[in-house]
Protein backbone atom coordinates (compact mmCIF):
# COMPACT_ATOMS: atom_id res chain seq x y z
CA UNK A 1 0.00 0.00 0.00
CA UNK A 2 1.27 3.23 -0.94
CA UNK A 3 2.78 4.87 2.37
CA UNK A 4 0.24 8.15 1.90
CA UNK A 5 -2.84 5.98 2.02
CA UNK A 6 -1.82 4.34 5.81
CA UNK A 7 -3.48 4.78 9.05
CA UNK A 8 -1.61 6.31 11.62
CA UNK A 9 -1.75 3.30 13.59
CA UNK A 10 -0.22 1.52 10.58
CA UNK A 11 2.56 4.08 11.10
CA UNK A 12 3.23 3.41 14.60
CA UNK A 13 6.41 2.56 16.17
CA UNK A 14 7.18 1.74 19.54
CA UNK A 15 9.32 4.28 21.27
CA UNK A 16 8.92 6.92 18.54
CA UNK A 17 7.67 10.75 20.02
CA UNK A 18 6.64 13.78 17.70
CA UNK A 19 6.61 15.97 20.61
CA UNK A 20 9.39 16.65 23.98
CA UNK A 21 7.44 18.35 27.29
CA UNK A 22 10.02 19.25 29.65
CA UNK A 23 9.71 17.22 33.02
CA UNK A 24 6.47 17.24 34.96
CA UNK A 25 6.80 19.78 38.17
CA UNK A 26 3.35 18.79 39.48
CA UNK A 27 2.28 16.71 41.94
CA UNK A 28 1.73 13.31 41.40
CA UNK A 29 -2.33 13.01 41.14
CA UNK A 30 -2.20 9.83 40.13
CA UNK A 31 -2.90 8.44 44.10
CA UNK A 32 -5.75 10.57 44.35
CA UNK A 33 -7.69 8.31 41.68
CA UNK A 34 -9.50 5.06 42.82
CA UNK A 35 -8.16 2.45 41.97
CA UNK A 36 -11.60 1.24 39.74
CA UNK A 37 -11.57 4.33 37.57
CA UNK A 38 -8.11 3.49 36.56
CA UNK A 39 -7.06 2.03 33.48
CA UNK A 40 -5.81 -1.53 33.27
CA UNK A 41 -3.41 -0.83 30.60
CA UNK A 42 -1.96 2.06 28.50
CA UNK A 43 -3.75 3.38 25.93
CA UNK A 44 -3.21 2.09 22.23
CA UNK A 45 -2.16 5.31 20.91
CA UNK A 46 0.04 5.62 17.55
CA UNK A 47 3.81 6.11 18.71
CA UNK A 48 4.97 8.02 15.65
CA UNK A 49 7.91 10.69 14.43
CA UNK A 50 7.30 14.69 13.86
CA UNK A 51 7.64 14.13 10.41
CA UNK A 52 5.59 11.16 9.59
CA UNK A 53 2.69 12.91 11.76
CA UNK A 54 2.92 16.04 9.65
CA UNK A 55 3.27 14.13 6.55
CA UNK A 56 0.41 12.13 7.60
CA UNK A 57 -1.96 14.89 8.21
CA UNK A 58 -0.90 17.21 5.01
CA UNK A 59 -1.69 13.81 2.84
CA UNK A 60 -5.59 13.50 4.59
CA UNK A 61 -5.82 17.55 3.87
CA UNK A 62 -5.15 17.30 0.57
CA UNK A 63 -7.51 13.96 -0.09
CA UNK A 64 -10.45 16.31 1.22
CA UNK A 65 -12.86 18.35 -1.34
CA UNK A 66 -14.08 21.35 -0.24
CA UNK A 67 -15.32 24.47 -2.09
CA UNK A 68 -12.39 26.54 -1.60
CA UNK A 69 -10.29 23.83 -3.99
CA UNK A 70 -13.01 22.82 -6.64
CA UNK A 71 -16.56 23.02 -8.05
CA UNK A 72 -19.01 21.78 -5.59
CA UNK A 73 -22.37 21.60 -7.32
CA UNK A 74 -24.11 19.68 -4.18
CA UNK A 75 -28.21 20.46 -5.35
CA UNK A 76 -29.91 21.36 -2.39
CA UNK A 77 -27.03 22.11 -0.26
CA UNK A 78 -26.11 25.63 -1.78
CA UNK A 79 -22.04 25.15 -1.19
CA UNK A 80 -21.20 28.98 -2.54
CA UNK A 81 -17.60 29.95 -1.22
CA UNK A 82 -17.27 31.28 1.83
CA UNK A 83 -15.49 34.95 1.65
CA UNK A 84 -12.49 34.87 4.18
CA UNK A 85 -13.13 38.46 5.64
CA UNK A 86 -15.97 36.41 7.25
CA UNK A 87 -13.91 33.67 8.91
CA UNK A 88 -11.40 36.69 9.90
CA UNK A 89 -14.12 39.10 11.63
CA UNK A 90 -15.52 35.93 13.23
CA UNK A 91 -12.99 35.43 15.75
CA UNK A 92 -12.97 38.77 17.10
CA UNK A 93 -16.19 38.01 19.33
CA UNK A 94 -14.29 34.45 20.62
CA UNK A 95 -13.69 36.07 24.36
CA UNK A 96 -16.92 37.23 24.86
CA UNK A 97 -17.54 34.04 27.25
CA UNK A 98 -21.75 32.80 26.93
CA UNK A 99 -22.42 33.28 30.15
CA UNK A 100 -21.74 37.18 30.86
CA UNK A 101 -24.49 39.08 32.33
CA UNK A 102 -26.50 41.07 29.26
CA UNK A 103 -24.63 44.98 30.68
CA UNK A 104 -21.55 43.21 29.62
CA UNK A 105 -22.34 41.79 26.37
CA UNK A 106 -23.88 44.61 24.60
CA UNK A 107 -22.00 44.83 21.52
CA UNK A 108 -23.49 41.00 21.15
CA UNK A 109 -26.60 41.65 21.82
CA UNK A 110 -26.96 44.61 19.24
CA UNK A 111 -25.42 42.63 16.61
CA UNK A 112 -27.95 39.58 16.94
CA UNK A 113 -30.64 42.36 17.22
CA UNK A 114 -29.73 43.61 14.07
CA UNK A 115 -29.58 40.05 12.49
CA UNK A 116 -33.03 39.47 13.32
CA UNK A 117 -33.96 42.74 12.19
CA UNK A 118 -32.44 42.16 9.13
CA UNK A 119 -34.06 38.70 8.44
CA UNK A 120 -37.37 40.25 8.69
CA UNK A 121 -36.90 42.60 6.21
CA UNK A 122 -35.43 40.09 3.76
CA UNK A 123 -37.93 37.53 4.53
CA UNK A 124 -41.10 39.87 5.21
CA UNK A 125 -41.41 38.15 8.69
CA UNK A 126 -42.40 39.92 12.05
CA UNK A 127 -40.19 38.60 14.45
CA UNK A 128 -36.97 36.03 14.08
CA UNK A 129 -35.47 33.91 16.64
CA UNK A 130 -31.69 33.11 16.16
CA UNK A 131 -31.41 29.82 18.26
CA UNK A 132 -32.41 26.63 16.36
CA UNK A 133 -28.86 25.01 15.76
CA UNK A 134 -29.31 24.28 11.92
CA UNK A 135 -32.49 23.71 9.33
CA UNK A 136 -33.83 20.48 10.73
CA UNK A 137 -33.48 22.12 13.75
CA UNK A 138 -35.29 25.27 13.04
CA UNK A 139 -38.19 23.03 11.11
CA UNK A 140 -38.67 21.12 14.44
CA UNK A 141 -39.22 24.85 16.70
CA UNK A 142 -41.46 26.41 13.40
CA UNK A 143 -43.33 23.17 13.87
CA UNK A 144 -43.53 23.61 17.87
CA UNK A 145 -44.83 27.20 16.93
CA UNK A 146 -47.39 25.82 14.98
CA UNK A 147 -48.56 23.05 17.33
CA UNK A 148 -48.46 25.93 20.29
CA UNK A 149 -50.90 28.49 18.01
CA UNK A 150 -53.70 25.58 17.60
CA UNK A 151 -53.70 24.47 20.94
CA UNK A 152 -54.15 28.06 22.54
CA UNK A 153 -56.99 28.53 20.37
CA UNK A 154 -58.26 25.05 22.02
CA UNK A 155 -57.81 23.55 18.14
CA UNK A 156 -56.61 20.21 19.38
CA UNK A 157 -57.81 18.34 16.57
CA UNK A 158 -55.11 20.07 14.06
CA UNK A 159 -52.69 16.92 14.48
CA UNK A 160 -51.59 16.49 10.55
CA UNK A 161 -48.68 17.75 7.98
CA UNK A 162 -49.23 17.97 4.48
CA UNK A 163 -45.84 17.70 3.19
CA UNK A 164 -45.36 17.63 -1.23
CA UNK A 165 -43.68 14.04 -2.41
CA UNK A 166 -41.19 16.16 -3.56
CA UNK A 167 -40.17 17.94 -0.21
CA UNK A 168 -36.85 17.38 1.39
CA UNK A 169 -36.61 14.27 3.71
CA UNK A 170 -36.29 16.29 7.14
CA UNK A 171 -39.60 17.80 6.74
CA UNK A 172 -41.92 14.81 7.22
CA UNK A 173 -39.30 13.84 10.15
CA UNK A 174 -39.27 17.25 11.90
CA UNK A 175 -43.46 17.07 11.79
CA UNK A 176 -43.20 13.77 13.08
CA UNK A 177 -40.77 14.85 15.93
CA UNK A 178 -43.38 17.33 16.84
CA UNK A 179 -45.87 14.94 17.44
CA UNK A 180 -47.92 15.82 13.66
CA UNK A 181 -49.81 12.56 11.64
CA UNK A 182 -47.83 13.46 8.11
CA UNK A 183 -49.77 13.52 5.23
CA UNK A 184 -47.66 12.98 1.46
CA UNK A 185 -49.73 14.79 -1.39
CA UNK A 186 -48.30 13.79 -5.42
CA UNK A 187 -47.28 16.46 -7.27
CA UNK A 188 -48.57 17.53 -10.78
CA UNK A 189 -47.52 16.78 -13.67
CA UNK A 190 -45.40 20.18 -14.20
CA UNK A 191 -43.31 19.55 -10.48
CA UNK A 192 -45.54 21.84 -8.63
CA UNK A 193 -48.24 21.29 -5.74
CA UNK A 194 -51.25 19.16 -7.59
CA UNK A 195 -54.24 21.74 -6.15
CA UNK A 196 -57.07 19.06 -6.39
CA UNK A 197 -54.55 16.97 -4.49
CA UNK A 198 -53.95 19.50 -1.75
CA UNK A 199 -57.93 21.19 -1.75
CA UNK A 200 -58.85 16.59 -1.03
CA UNK A 201 -56.15 16.88 1.79
CA UNK A 202 -57.16 19.81 3.67
CA UNK A 203 -59.69 18.96 6.41
CA UNK A 204 -60.65 19.99 9.94
CA UNK A 205 -57.69 17.78 10.57
CA UNK A 206 -55.07 19.74 9.13
CA UNK A 207 -52.51 21.95 11.16
CA UNK A 208 -50.68 22.82 8.13
CA UNK A 209 -48.91 22.52 5.10
CA UNK A 210 -44.71 22.48 4.95
CA UNK A 211 -43.50 23.63 1.84
CA UNK A 212 -40.25 24.58 -0.26
CA UNK A 213 -40.40 27.46 -2.72
CA UNK A 214 -38.56 27.00 -5.40
CA UNK A 215 -38.85 23.31 -4.73
CA UNK A 216 -36.52 20.22 -4.76
CA UNK A 217 -37.05 20.45 -8.79
CA UNK A 218 -35.41 23.52 -8.78
CA UNK A 219 -39.02 25.50 -10.25
CA UNK A 220 -40.86 27.91 -8.70
CA UNK A 221 -44.02 27.11 -7.40
CA UNK A 222 -46.67 29.22 -9.71
CA UNK A 223 -49.60 28.89 -7.67
CA UNK A 224 -48.64 29.25 -4.36
CA UNK A 225 -51.12 32.09 -3.68
CA UNK A 226 -53.76 29.69 -4.21
CA UNK A 227 -51.94 26.90 -1.87
CA UNK A 228 -51.67 30.13 0.66
CA UNK A 229 -55.27 30.44 0.56
CA UNK A 230 -56.59 26.88 0.51
CA UNK A 231 -54.53 25.85 3.54
CA UNK A 232 -55.43 28.99 5.23
CA UNK A 233 -59.45 28.38 4.94
CA UNK A 234 -58.96 25.24 5.76
CA UNK A 235 -57.59 26.84 9.04
CA UNK A 236 -54.03 25.71 8.61
CA UNK A 237 -50.77 27.77 8.33
CA UNK A 238 -48.05 27.53 5.87
CA UNK A 239 -44.72 26.45 6.42
CA UNK A 240 -41.84 27.77 4.25
CA UNK A 241 -38.80 25.37 4.24
CA UNK A 242 -35.73 28.19 3.67
CA UNK A 243 -33.34 25.64 2.28
CA UNK A 244 -33.80 27.08 -1.08
CA UNK A 245 -33.64 30.90 -0.27
CA UNK A 246 -30.72 31.56 -2.21
CA UNK A 247 -32.91 31.40 -5.33
CA UNK A 248 -35.06 34.46 -4.14
CA UNK A 249 -33.18 37.08 -1.79
CA UNK A 250 -34.10 40.18 -3.04
CA UNK A 251 -36.72 39.58 -5.25
CA UNK A 252 -39.84 37.96 -3.48
CA UNK A 253 -40.31 37.42 0.59
CA UNK A 254 -41.96 34.11 1.90
CA UNK A 255 -43.97 36.61 4.06
CA UNK A 256 -45.09 38.29 1.17
CA UNK A 257 -46.24 34.45 -0.96
CA UNK A 258 -48.20 33.55 2.50
CA UNK A 259 -45.87 32.44 4.82
CA UNK A 260 -46.77 32.00 8.35
CA UNK A 261 -43.69 30.53 9.39
CA UNK A 262 -40.16 29.79 7.85
CA UNK A 263 -36.54 28.96 8.70
CA UNK A 264 -33.09 30.05 7.16
CA UNK A 265 -29.74 28.01 6.68
CA UNK A 266 -27.80 30.87 7.74
CA UNK A 267 -24.92 28.12 6.87
CA UNK A 268 -25.89 27.82 2.77
CA UNK A 269 -27.83 31.03 2.11
CA UNK A 270 -25.87 33.46 4.29
CA UNK A 271 -22.13 31.90 3.11
CA UNK A 272 -20.83 30.15 6.60
CA UNK A 273 -19.22 27.23 6.59
CA UNK A 274 -21.65 24.59 5.23
CA UNK A 275 -20.93 20.37 5.61
CA UNK A 276 -19.08 18.53 7.72
CA UNK A 277 -21.38 18.02 10.61
CA UNK A 278 -21.62 21.85 11.66
CA UNK A 279 -21.48 24.30 13.22
CA UNK A 280 -25.12 25.35 11.38
CA UNK A 281 -28.12 27.88 12.55
CA UNK A 282 -31.26 27.95 11.18
CA UNK A 283 -32.81 30.90 12.56
CA UNK A 284 -37.09 30.78 12.72
CA UNK A 285 -39.33 33.32 11.11
CA UNK A 286 -42.55 34.36 12.12
CA UNK A 287 -45.54 36.15 11.22
CA UNK A 288 -47.23 38.10 14.07
CA UNK A 289 -49.72 35.99 15.39
CA UNK A 290 -47.33 33.61 16.10
CA UNK A 291 -44.56 36.02 18.15
CA UNK A 292 -46.12 34.83 21.92
CA UNK A 293 -45.31 31.28 20.99
CA UNK A 294 -41.92 32.37 20.21
CA UNK A 295 -38.64 30.66 22.01
CA UNK A 296 -37.05 32.47 25.28
CA UNK A 297 -35.25 34.12 25.80
CA UNK A 298 -36.18 36.93 23.49
CA UNK A 299 -33.84 40.31 22.62
CA UNK A 300 -35.65 43.13 23.68
CA UNK A 301 -34.31 46.80 23.77
CA UNK A 302 -34.92 49.25 27.17
CA UNK A 303 -37.43 52.03 26.88
CA UNK A 304 -33.65 54.09 25.52
CA UNK A 305 -33.54 52.36 22.78
CA UNK A 306 -29.73 51.94 23.66
CA UNK A 307 -29.98 48.67 25.79
CA UNK A 308 -30.30 45.58 25.12
CA UNK A 309 -31.66 42.79 27.78
CA UNK A 310 -32.79 38.74 27.26
CA UNK A 311 -36.49 38.40 28.54
CA UNK A 312 -37.82 35.39 29.84
CA UNK A 313 -40.64 36.54 30.57
CA UNK A 314 -42.84 35.01 27.74
CA UNK A 315 -45.68 32.73 29.30
CA UNK A 316 -47.09 31.37 26.04
CA UNK A 317 -43.56 30.37 24.57
CA UNK A 318 -42.71 26.84 23.55
CA UNK A 319 -39.55 26.90 25.86
CA UNK A 320 -35.69 27.02 25.31
CA UNK A 321 -34.80 25.23 22.35
CA UNK A 322 -30.73 25.44 21.96
CA UNK A 323 -27.86 26.62 24.70
CA UNK A 324 -27.23 30.18 25.35
CA UNK A 325 -28.38 31.99 22.13
CA UNK A 326 -28.30 29.73 19.24
CA UNK A 327 -24.58 29.07 17.31
CA UNK A 328 -23.49 32.78 17.87
CA UNK A 329 -20.28 32.29 15.62
CA UNK A 330 -22.12 31.20 12.87
CA UNK A 331 -24.02 34.23 13.03
CA UNK A 332 -21.01 36.96 12.99
CA UNK A 333 -20.07 35.22 9.93
CA UNK A 334 -23.57 35.47 8.07
CA UNK A 335 -24.24 39.14 9.61
CA UNK A 336 -21.12 40.12 8.03
CA UNK A 337 -22.27 38.69 4.90
CA UNK A 338 -25.65 40.43 4.48
CA UNK A 339 -23.85 43.68 5.70
CA UNK A 340 -21.16 43.40 2.62
CA UNK A 341 -23.69 42.95 -0.09
CA UNK A 342 -26.24 44.94 1.09
CA UNK A 343 -30.24 44.47 -0.35
CA UNK A 344 -28.94 45.01 -4.19
CA UNK A 345 -26.13 42.46 -3.45
CA UNK A 346 -28.13 39.94 -2.04
CA UNK A 347 -30.61 40.21 -4.90
CA UNK A 348 -27.40 40.09 -7.49
CA UNK A 349 -26.43 37.37 -5.46
CA UNK A 350 -29.68 35.30 -6.34
CA UNK A 351 -29.92 36.29 -9.87
CA UNK A 352 -26.86 35.18 -10.49
CA UNK A 353 -27.66 31.56 -9.15
CA UNK A 354 -30.53 31.42 -11.16
CA UNK A 355 -28.40 32.23 -14.12
CA UNK A 356 -26.24 29.87 -13.44
CA UNK A 357 -28.37 27.26 -13.16
CA UNK A 358 -29.72 27.97 -16.64
CA UNK A 359 -26.82 28.45 -18.50
CA UNK A 360 -25.79 24.94 -17.05
CA UNK A 361 -29.17 23.51 -18.05
CA UNK A 362 -29.31 24.77 -21.37
CA UNK A 363 -25.79 23.83 -21.88
CA UNK A 364 -26.61 19.87 -20.68
CA UNK A 365 -30.18 19.94 -22.80
CA UNK A 366 -30.09 16.78 -25.55
CA UNK A 367 -27.35 15.38 -23.98
CA UNK A 368 -29.06 14.84 -20.63
CA UNK A 369 -32.79 14.48 -20.56
CA UNK A 370 -34.33 17.51 -18.40
CA UNK A 371 -37.39 16.14 -16.69
CA UNK A 372 -39.19 19.45 -16.03
CA UNK A 373 -38.00 21.39 -19.07
CA UNK A 374 -38.80 24.80 -18.51
CA UNK A 375 -37.31 28.00 -16.70
CA UNK A 376 -35.31 26.60 -13.41
CA UNK A 377 -34.12 28.48 -10.42
CA UNK A 378 -31.17 28.23 -8.25
CA UNK A 379 -30.75 24.59 -9.33
CA UNK A 380 -31.63 22.22 -12.38
CA UNK A 381 -32.28 18.21 -12.33
CA UNK A 382 -30.75 16.44 -15.29
CA UNK A 383 -31.28 12.80 -15.77
CA UNK A 384 -29.43 10.19 -17.93
CA UNK A 385 -32.12 9.50 -20.58
CA UNK A 386 -31.01 7.73 -23.05
CA UNK A 387 -27.54 7.38 -22.06
CA UNK A 388 -28.87 4.51 -19.57
CA UNK A 389 -29.30 2.24 -22.98
CA UNK A 390 -25.86 1.44 -23.07
CA UNK A 391 -25.84 0.41 -18.96
CA UNK A 392 -25.16 3.16 -17.12
CA UNK A 393 -26.97 5.02 -14.37
CA UNK A 394 -26.38 8.44 -12.46
CA UNK A 395 -24.26 6.80 -9.63
CA UNK A 396 -21.67 5.94 -12.37
CA UNK A 397 -22.14 9.08 -14.30
CA UNK A 398 -21.08 10.89 -10.83
CA UNK A 399 -18.54 8.23 -9.68
CA UNK A 400 -16.79 9.49 -13.63
CA UNK A 401 -17.12 13.41 -12.55
CA UNK A 402 -14.59 12.56 -9.28
CA UNK A 403 -12.25 11.58 -11.74
CA UNK A 404 -12.34 15.16 -14.28
CA UNK A 405 -11.93 17.10 -10.80
CA UNK A 406 -15.70 17.51 -9.47
CA UNK A 407 -17.64 16.93 -6.37
CA UNK A 408 -20.49 15.25 -8.22
CA UNK A 409 -24.20 16.60 -7.81
CA UNK A 410 -26.70 15.25 -5.86
CA UNK A 411 -28.03 12.14 -6.86
CA UNK A 412 -30.95 10.50 -6.84
CA UNK A 413 -32.52 13.38 -5.03
CA UNK A 414 -35.48 14.75 -5.71
CA UNK A 415 -37.03 11.02 -4.98
CA UNK A 416 -39.68 11.31 -7.28
CA UNK A 417 -37.19 12.21 -10.48
CA UNK A 418 -35.84 8.51 -11.73
CA UNK A 419 -32.31 8.71 -11.89
CA UNK A 420 -31.99 12.21 -10.40
CA UNK A 421 -28.95 14.81 -10.64
CA UNK A 422 -29.44 17.84 -9.07
CA UNK A 423 -27.16 20.21 -9.96
CA UNK A 424 -26.65 23.63 -7.94
CA UNK A 425 -23.60 25.75 -8.91
CA UNK A 426 -24.54 28.67 -6.93
CA UNK A 427 -23.54 32.57 -7.81
CA UNK A 428 -20.18 32.41 -6.63
CA UNK A 429 -19.07 30.04 -9.85
CA UNK A 430 -17.73 31.56 -13.51
CA UNK A 431 -18.50 31.17 -16.69
CA UNK A 432 -15.32 29.64 -17.62
CA UNK A 433 -15.52 27.13 -14.41
CA UNK A 434 -19.21 25.73 -15.60
CA UNK A 435 -18.44 25.74 -19.16
CA UNK A 436 -15.63 23.40 -18.14
CA UNK A 437 -17.98 21.33 -15.61
CA UNK A 438 -20.44 21.19 -18.95
CA UNK A 439 -17.42 20.14 -20.85
CA UNK A 440 -16.68 16.98 -18.14
CA UNK A 441 -20.59 15.92 -18.79
CA UNK A 442 -20.37 16.16 -22.13
CA UNK A 443 -17.19 14.09 -22.28
CA UNK A 444 -18.68 11.36 -19.68
CA UNK A 445 -21.61 11.06 -22.05
CA UNK A 446 -19.61 10.62 -25.35
CA UNK A 447 -17.44 8.34 -23.73
CA UNK A 448 -20.31 6.17 -22.34
CA UNK A 449 -21.04 5.24 -26.05
CA UNK A 450 -17.92 3.95 -26.48
CA UNK A 451 -16.19 2.75 -23.39
CA UNK A 452 -19.00 2.11 -20.85
CA UNK A 453 -16.74 -0.35 -18.80
CA UNK A 454 -14.47 2.73 -18.29
CA UNK A 455 -17.22 4.54 -16.65
CA UNK A 456 -18.51 1.27 -14.41
CA UNK A 457 -14.71 1.05 -13.05
CA UNK A 458 -14.59 5.30 -12.00
CA UNK A 459 -13.22 6.41 -10.04
CA UNK A 460 -9.90 5.24 -10.65
CA UNK A 461 -8.04 8.48 -9.49
CA UNK A 462 -8.94 8.23 -5.18
CA UNK A 463 -7.67 6.00 -2.41
CA UNK A 464 -11.26 3.67 -2.65
CA UNK A 465 -12.94 2.94 -5.96
CA UNK A 466 -16.23 1.92 -5.10
CA UNK A 467 -17.47 0.70 -1.43
CA UNK A 468 -19.73 -1.41 -0.82
CA UNK A 469 -21.92 1.14 0.65
CA UNK A 470 -24.56 -1.43 2.01
CA UNK A 471 -22.04 -2.82 3.81
CA UNK A 472 -20.44 -0.37 5.19
CA UNK A 473 -23.45 1.75 5.98
CA UNK A 474 -24.88 -1.34 8.08
CA UNK A 475 -21.43 -2.96 9.39
CA UNK A 476 -19.06 0.47 9.79
CA UNK A 477 -15.16 -0.72 10.67
CA UNK A 478 -14.49 2.36 13.41
CA UNK A 479 -11.73 0.95 14.94
CA UNK A 480 -8.55 -0.40 14.10
CA UNK A 481 -7.57 -4.04 14.35
CA UNK A 482 -3.92 -5.46 14.23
Amino acid sequence: MRSEYKLIFERSREGRRAYDLPECDAPDAMNEIPAELKANAPLRLPEIAEIDLVRHYTNLSRRNFGVDNGFYPLGSCTMKYNPKINEELAPLFDNVHPLLDAEMSQGCLALMKDMEDMLCEICGMDAFTLQPAAGAHGELTGLMHIRAYHEHRGDFERKTIIVPDAAHGTNPASAAMAGFKVKEIKSAPDGGVDLDALRAAVGPDTAGLMLTNPSTLGLFERNIKEIAKIVHEAGGLLYYDGANLNAIMGIVRPGDMGFDVMHINLHKTFSTPHGGGGPGSGPVGVKSHLIPFMPVPRIEEDEDGQTYYLNYDKPESIGKIKSFYGNFGVIVKAFCYIRSLGAEGLKEASENAVLNANYVMNKLRGIYEIPHDRTCMHECVVTPGELMQYGVNTSDIAKALIDRGYHPPTIYFPLIVHEAMMIEPTESESRETLDEFVDAMKGIAEQVKTDAAAIHAAPVTTPVGRPDEVTAARKPVVKFED
